[in-house]
């Protein structure tokens, strides 16, 4: 807080200022008391207008003990404040600084009536059923997920989720573990977040609704599917439905093939998992939207913020983790399908940005409203005047040779264009006036699987590799080796944690 030409500078995000005390109309007050109590907490100044200028009281002691009293008697709990006096050049101010509370929800009561308020923006309001379900949840320090239900665990099966276990971990699954994960209690009850998990998934808000649009915005569907299904099975569908209307072109560099897609794999599967575990599944007519444009995919999911701030005005490398559900949370950290640390939003931009034909100004970006959370991916491959052609694509990214489609391979397409012919094989050298000029040897078919699924997933293990490939660690930690040492491949950061990068010209990186 701070005081310049007599006006008041307050610093902290939650505030409100007040001219004089209300002594008769005490609601116009209190709920904002209410508000913060049950959001972040925040701060009354009493003797400021509204354009901030210091107006003063003139019994500041009177005020102070008239709002103790009436927070006593009008607020259910009673929620912990501090009453500051400032003196300013002869006017006397009143801070009321509200703490935020962990007795959940703060009622404001009047005639045998329980009101409580929340902050949207500079306002307070009167909650609604989510939120007040969300502050009953809070108070009592337990999650939507976490809850117990009253189905019965030997009356549904897990097999789906069983299954991933395996593939994803490689190690085998037991029964136990769905205690221990929390997705059933003790005495063998379903939670909510069992409920999501199992194969028969009936919880109507666990859908999800996929459409590719007709060019920039929503007015003609390609395609418009919706899926209503356990939660591992939403995140396979709409991956399906991006992979299958999104595109990926490719050049072919002197000895291998350098994939330039219009999204990261990765990065859009770490933005449809963060959907999927951070929504708010209070909201029973919400489900989350995945919607394809030519130049962009947007993510969309009832929930704002948990702390109620707006993502678009703060730094997302700076943003804490906090988990709406940590129940659902855990279960998809133990599939590997993400970190413990919390790191989604810092990750999916930094997987974009290893994309070789990424630009600035094209990376994820996140934006809240007061209900939902959108994500959005900028297609790499578009600019204003539409699809760019691969050509220009290439020559951003210092590739210098021919170029791609992506069913070119498929068609049996020659580098000339004809169509090719049984027994057609490239020739390793040509002959230019009178010399042999000897071509650069392609890499081989495992080495040429490493770097496309680098381009795929940059964080991407080599034990991961090895496992999706078919062959042993070593095998694949030696092919590395090799692309490392032609300048090919690099690594970024530590060997954990750290990425891979596609070196495009290594003749003039080395």
């Amino acid at each position: 807080m701070q005081i310049h030409n007599d006006t008041l500078i307050v610093e902290c995000s939650a505030y409100d200022f007040k001219e004089m005390l209300e002594r008769k109309k005490v609601k116009s007050w209190l709920k904002s008391v209410s508000a913060f109590a049950n959001t972040d907490g925040g701060s009354l100044f009493y003797g400021v207008n509204d354009d901030g200028v210091i107006v003063g009281l003139e019994e500041p002691q009177a005020d102070a003990d008239f709002i103790s009293e009436m927070i006593k008697a009008r607020l259910d709990p009673v929620p912990e404040i501090q009453l500051i006096p400032i003196e300013h050049e002869g006017h006397s101010l009143l801070e009321v600084k509200v703490k935020a509370g962990t007795l959940t929800p703060y009622y404001y009561y009047q005639d045998g009536t329980r009101t409580a308020y929340t902050r949207v923006g500079n306002e307070s309001v009167e909650c609604n059923s989510q939120q007040l379900l969300s502050l009953v949840l809070k108070g009592t320090h337990m999650t939507w997920d976490s809850l117990p239900t009253q189905v019965d665990v030997n009356t549904n099966s897990f097999v789906i989720l069983a299954n991933t276990f395996r593939e994803q971990t490689r190690q085998e699954w037991n029964d136990k573990y769905l205690e221990s994960f929390g997705l059933v209690t003790s005495n063998g009850k379903l939670t909510n977040a069992g409920l999501l998990f199992v194969d028969n998934c009936t919880v109507f808000q666990s859908r999800i609704f996929c459409t590719r649009w007709t060019g920039l915005y929503k007015d003609d569907a390609i395609s418009s599917v919706e899926h209503r299904a356990n939660l591992v099975l939403l995140l396979k569908y709409g991956m399906d439905f991006i992979k299958n209307y999104t595109m990926s072109g490719w050049v072919k560099m002197p000895n291998y093939r350098l994939n330039l897609p219009d999204y990261s794999d990765r990065a859009i599967f770490e933005g449809l998992v963060n959907h999927l575990i951070h929504r708010d599944y209070t909201v029973m007519g919400g489900e989350v939207h995945i919607d394809i444009y030519d130049d962009r995919v947007e993510l969309v999911s009832p929930g704002a913020m948990l702390d109620g701030t707006q993502i678009q005005d703060r730094d997302i490398y700076k943003v804490p983790s906090m988990r709406r559900n940590p129940v659902i949370a855990d279960m998809f950290t133990q599939l590997d399908y993400m970190e413990k640390r919390g790191s989604g939003l810092r990750k999916m931009r930094e997987l974009t940005e290893k994309l070789p034909n990424f630009l600035q100004g094209k990376e994820p970006q996140y934006q809240t409203e007061a209900t939902s959370f959108y994500t959005t991916f900028y297609n790499l491959n578009w600019n204003e005047n539409g699809r760019i052609p691969i050509e220009e694509v290439a020559e951003r990214v210092n590739g210098t040779l021919e170029k791609r489609s992506i069913n070119e391979e498929k068609f049996g397409v020659n580098d000339n264009g004809s169509e090719k012919k049984f027994g057609d094989s490239p020739k390793s050298s040509e002959r230019r006036f009178g010399e042999v000029v000897d071509k650069p040897k392609n890499i081989g078919k495992t080495a040429q699987k490493i770097i496309d699924f680098v381009i795929s997933d940059p964080s991407i293990s080599a034990e991961a590799m090895a496992y999706k490939i078919g062959i042993s660690s070593r095998a694949v930690e030696k092919q590395i080796a090799k692309l490392r040492s032609m300048g090919i491949l690099s690594r970024e950061g530590a060997d954990f944690g750290g990425y891979w990068r596609i070196v495009i010209n290594p003749q003039t990186e080395q």
